[in-house]
């Protein structure tokens, strides 16, 4: 997530409402789905403050565009959006308004990419930790922005056969954090015209890395190696590309990765260089996955959804809260993440907690787990450390149900940054604040400062496990 007391997010309060939708379409699962894909420009205007790092860093120059896309699915009368945008985070509130706009949509997502190379839009990076870096007019200008890019992908739907391919690169991203779990697995979906071999419609991809290859000094607005990946895959297949964030808590990033240009020269972080080369072989990664893909259906389409409450512990987000850099409603924990009182907006000495939300969409045989923030791989791919390090601070925490684990599949697919950024979802028995530190180190690793409090991922695994329980 940034590297700044991400003291943002949530707003201090972390909450899980549960209240479960179910939705199933009525066409079967021979027919092939209707997809349409579209965009629209949410580049900013020069000045702006720029997110992901430290404060008062304002951009001097747009190097490349920042975009949202969407890809729409119709099932009979129901229609399913799915917009990527480029930026840090998109607070659940944006989210909601953005479907006030779209209530002819069954459903609407909204992932971020986590891009720090583009402007605050939660508040953290302003002149400096007392004054927020959000222009509300911008805000108020990506939402309406997606809103066009779904109209568009409306408009453009088309009947589309459907195949699905993965592909694994290890060498692509770098853990900064022990024990070092890496989620390395693209997915990547190729929409054609049925019954044809024409070239690609449209193509999805999704991947797990911090979109922060440019670093810290960079001052040049620009989508990072997302763009280049994007870039790179229209030109190649001559058709509209979605990029979508997965798992990148942990930390997945592509710091300290080592590219080398095609002399073999190594290319530094903090680089275009470096970044257009890793958005590239990102692309490439997605070659191989394309050419591997499989026929797969993506109907009937099954949308779950739920609200969900969590304690706001996190003391830098609650003096976020009282200083007004962090803007979000508040509510009272009252240890029951089903539900929670409303705060005033002057509660400060009352434990509070924030309101986000989970999905489960099942398209055919593809299941997709929406999560609203940085999620760990552990707590993915069911790799939490057991026996947990005797300098944890919760050793006898138990093991939080793994998402991946409760996907049906047989396809499986995460995003992360859904509908929502709470920050770094981290397993609770490898919460390490307190010394004696883990593995033996003198200091504590990065991610507690940036996560919501040690009861987000015990809190949000297990309402993801009872959303999938409540449908069966």
């Amino acid at each position: 997530m940034n590297r700044i007391m991400l003291f943002m997010l949530a707003s201090p309060f972390l909450f899980v409402i549960l209240s479960t939708t179910k939705i199933l379409a009525a066409d079967s699962a021979e027919t092939a789905p209707l997809v349409g894909f579209g965009d629209a420009d949410i580049t900013p205007v020069l000045g702006v403050f720029m997110a992901g790092f430290g404060q008062d860093r304002k951009a001097t120059k747009v190097h490349d565009p920042l975009m949202a896309r969407a890809v729409v699915f119709r099932s009979g009368d129901r229609k399913l959006a799915i917009v990527s945008i480029d930026v840090v985070g998109f607070f659940y509130a944006n989210v909601l308004r953005v479907r006030k706009e779209l209530k002819d949509f069954t459903y609407v997502l909204v992932s971020s990419t986590h891009n720090h190379e583009g402007p605050d839009t939660l508040g953290l990076w302003g002149p400096n930790p007392f004054v927020t870096g959000i222009d509300p007019l911008y805000l108020e200008h990506i939402e309406k922005q997606i809103v066009k890019a779904v109209r568009a992908a409306d408009a453009a739907t088309v009947r589309a056969e459907v195949s699905l391919g993965t592909a694994q690169a290890p060498e692509l991203l770098h853990d900064g954090r022990e024990p070092y779990i890496k989620h390395d697995e693209l997915v990547a979906l190729l929409f054609r015209a049925p019954g044809t071999n024409s070239k690609p419609a449209e193509i999805v991809v999704q991947w797990n890395c911090h979109p922060e290859t440019l670093d810290s000094k960079n001052t040049e607005i620009s989508a990072d190696f997302v763009g280049a990946t994007v870039t790179y895959l229209r030109q190649r297949y001559d058709c509209p590309v979605v990029y979508l964030t997965g798992t990148v808590g942990g930390l997945m990033t592509s710091l300290h990765v080592d590219v080398k240009d095609d002399q073999g020269k190594a290319l530094g972080d903090g680089t275009f260089e470096k970044t257009e080369r890793y958005g590239r072989l990102v692309g490439q990664l997605a070659d191989r996955a394309l050419a591997a893909a499989q026929p797969i259906q993506l109907s009937p389409l099954e949308i779950h959804h739920r609200q969900v409450f969590m304690p706001m512990d996190n003391k830098y987000y609650l003096l976020g809260r009282q200083l007004g850099v962090l803007k979000r409603e508040a509510f009272l924990w009252t240890g029951d993440p089903d539900q929670a009182n409303p705060a005033d907006a002057k509660e400060f000495k009352k434990r509070l907690c924030l309101q986000t939300e989970l999905a489960w969409l099942q398209l055919g045989q593809l299941s997709i787990a929406a999560i609203p923030g940085e999620i760990y791989p552990e707590l993915v791919l069911d790799k939490v450390q057991d026996p947990p390090d005797s300098g944890a601070d919760f050793p006898d925490a138990g093991i939080e149900p793994a998402i991946y684990k409760q996907l049906p599949g047989p396809k499986r697919m995460m995003i992360g940054l859904a509908n929502d950024e709470i920050g770094y979802i981290i397993p609770k028995r490898q919460w390490d604040e307190k010394p004696p530190f883990c593995y033996g180190r003198k200091s504590a690793q990065y991610g507690e400062a940036n996560s919501v409090g040690p009861e987000t991922a015990p809190i949000l695994c297990t309402a993801f496990q009872k959303m999938l329980r409540m449908k069966k």
